[in-house]
């Protein structure tokens, strides 16, 4: 099983979703910013770093909002979903094709990877209008 972290970052009523790029697996869908935990990385560590490499951010790591486990076709992940804020940098689209704030309600416009659903149905039921703290 491969061990997934990613951050639920929040600006107001609105938190940040990343479009995956075309040519990697699950390609133009939707998700939450983060990644793989390399061996000898607390979680925490392991988000810090992705979101340094990924949106050129830095991330206070708040506490797990949910994890879930999920089988893919090729692999099973593990996904552990932290609160988070960024504590410096403006969010840039390194490595992702793009980065949009959205709302609870906008959910549903978008293409999410199949690991996320549970959590969406998570965040539409417990914020559906704002912010969740």
């Amino acid at each position: 099983m491969t061990e997934v972290v990613a951050a639920l970052i929040w600006d107001g009523n609105k938190f940040m979703i990343c479009q995956r790029p075309a040519h990697k697996a699950r390609g133009l869908l939707w998700e939450f910013v983060g990644g793989k935990v390399e061996p000898g990385e607390t979680k925490e560590q392991a988000l810090i770093r992705e979101c340094r490499e990924e949106l050129a951010v830095t991330l206070d790591v708040g506490e797990v909002f949910m994890d879930v486990t999920h089988a893919y076709p090729d692999l099973t992940v593990h996904l552990t979903l932290f609160h988070a804020s960024i504590r410096e940098g403006v969010p840039q689209r390194l490595e992702h094709n793009d980065i949009r704030w959205i709302t609870a309600s906008e959910v549903d416009q978008y293409a999410f990877c199949p690991a996320d659903e549970e959590i969406l149905r998570r965040i539409r039921e417990t914020c559906p209008d704002g912010f969740l703290g």
